[in-house]
């Protein structure tokens, strides 16, 4: 088996997107964002957007990939953290 460029990204988005499964887990489960940085999570899930948008615009099935699933699950997060913000204590 040939390790390609194409399967060297889809591990790498594989990987990276796994990453924030147990976060988005979490705080779905919990609902507790008092930790997490809602600058940190807003910049964060913009910039994914964006490398989605990247990855539509020179078509990289990889890119897009990794970066609309990671998008939801960042989205959910910052989500739950706007929401704690505005209407509970943080």
């Amino acid at each position: 088996m040939i390790i390609t460029p194409e399967i060297i990204g889809y591990v790498a988005a594989t990987l990276t997107t796994a990453s924030f499964l147990p976060q988005a887990i979490l705080t779905i489960k919990t609902k507790d964002t008092a930790s997490l940085s809602l600058s940190m999570y807003s910049l964060f899930t913009l910039g994914v957007f964006f490398w989605l948008i990247y990855g539509v615009y020179i078509s990289d099935e990889a890119i897009i990939f990794a970066n609309a699933i990671t998008l939801v699950l960042a989205a959910s997060i910052l989500f739950f953290k706007i929401y704690n913000v505005l209407f509970k204590d943080g």
